[in-house]
């Protein structure tokens, strides 16, 4: 069965870390993809769960290598996604979920252009802002940053193949459940059927050999 990496964006806020932990808590098939980041761990965060904390240093010197499918400066940390991470999570079968945003998303399709990429759109605009404001740990110079980079982020919506609302949490982690299910038996319907077509060519191939004179 083939397996994919499904991209989750939205801006800051979106609640696209959250629809991706419930995802994983749901289905067997779905892996995580745990990031690489320069910024200081959050209470609760705990090293190679949440994220790979690296110093800068780390991070660049990775970067140099080739070893991230896409990294990104955000609000002046350094965030990344290991092309290992990645594979090892398709090698064992399972479709790789990751959170990650407009700009990373661009760069890792190049890397793994099967990616299916799904915006995440809070319901309004005072919910959005709501719960920008309520984490209450940054300045107003970051809230600043943070509300730039989501208006960033909302004008590239058209460049995703699935936008879903997250009205309501159990809907909205359903409908990207749903968009899984469908991309599997699809691509494994056009997998199916290009083998199908490689076998009748090989087929006339040999028959028109033996039938010319």
């Amino acid at each position: 069965m083939s397996r994919f990496p499904v991209i989750l964006s939205a801006p800051s806020g979106g609640g696209k870390t959250t629809i991706a932990r419930s995802l994983l808590a749901r289905r067997q098939d779905l892996g995580y993809s745990v990031s690489c980041t320069t910024r200081t761990p959050r209470p609760g965060e705990v090293h190679a769960r949440d994220y790979y904390f690296m110093t800068r240093a780390e991070f660049i010197a990775e970067r140099e290598k080739g070893a991230f499918a896409e990294s990104a400066e955000v609000h002046g940390n350094l965030y990344g996604t290991l092309r290992s991470e990645v594979e090892r999570v398709m090698a064992s079968g399972r479709h790789v979920v990751m959170d990650i945003d407009v700009q990373g998303a661009v760069q890792f399709q190049r890397a793994f252009p099967q990616a299916v990429t799904i915006f995440i759109l809070p319901p309004s605009a005072e919910v959005l802002l709501d719960r920008l404001r309520a984490r209450k740990t940054e300045s107003a110079a970051q809230l600043a940053a943070r509300l730039q980079s989501a208006l960033q982020e909302l004008q590239q919506v058209d460049e995703y193949e699935y936008v879903i609302v997250n009205d309501e949490l159990d809907r909205a982690v359903g409908s990207v459940a749903s968009i899984v299910d469908a991309e599997t038996v699809s691509r494994e319907r056009v997998k199916n059927l290009r083998q199908q077509v490689g076998l009748l060519i090989e087929r006339l191939e040999q028959e028109i050999e033996n039938t010319t004179p």
